[in-house]
């Protein structure tokens, strides 16, 4: 699962762990845990992060029209010269 979720690292994605379940960016992945940015999408800017166990993250979506919606809408809001660390 680790190895699945660092090829994912700066990706937007659907995250759904025990707790709850966010639009965001997966910004670390560590051995046993990753930090998640939520991506408010009222305001599309990333407004907290968690560091989640990885035993806990029950599906990552990467794909479907919500995401895809909600990444061309981040894309739309992003200056020309914006210095990106996404992949």
């Amino acid at each position: 699962m680790i190895q699945k979720l660092k090829a994912l690292e700066k990706a937007i994605v659907f995250l759904r762990w025990a707790a709850d379940a966010e639009f965001g960016r997966i910004k670390y992945v560590g051995e046993d845990f990753i930090e998640f940015e939520v991506l408010d999408p009222e305001t599309m800017e990333f407004k907290e992060s968690f560091l989640i166990n990885a035993q806990l993250i029950l599906e990552v979506m990467i794909s479907g029209y919500e995401l895809s919606k909600l990444v061309a809408e981040v894309a739309v809001n992003l200056s020309p010269n914006a210095d990106l660390d996404i992949e």
